[in-house]
């Protein structure tokens, strides 16, 4: 079992790290080629898995158990 310091850390460093490369992504593909509306849609999914994974994050290392 985790300690809840080293839980919260981690959990941030890893959700931060995650939702950075996919908005990268996201960003990259709308200024490049495909321009805003042909990366439109990767970008709305990039947003969804990014609110996902913060509220993942948020439910296992913040929010308290009962």
């Amino acid at each position: 079992m985790m300690s809840y310091g080293i839980k919260l850390i981690m959990g941030l460093i890893g959700t931060a790290l995650l939702c950075i490369f996919v908005g990268g992504l996201a960003q990259s593909i709308s200024s490049g080629f495909a321009g805003f509306w042909g990366g439109f849609p990767f970008m709305v999914i990039a947003i969804i898995v990014c609110g996902m994974a913060v509220y993942d994050y948020f439910d296992e290392c913040i929010r308290k158990k009962k």
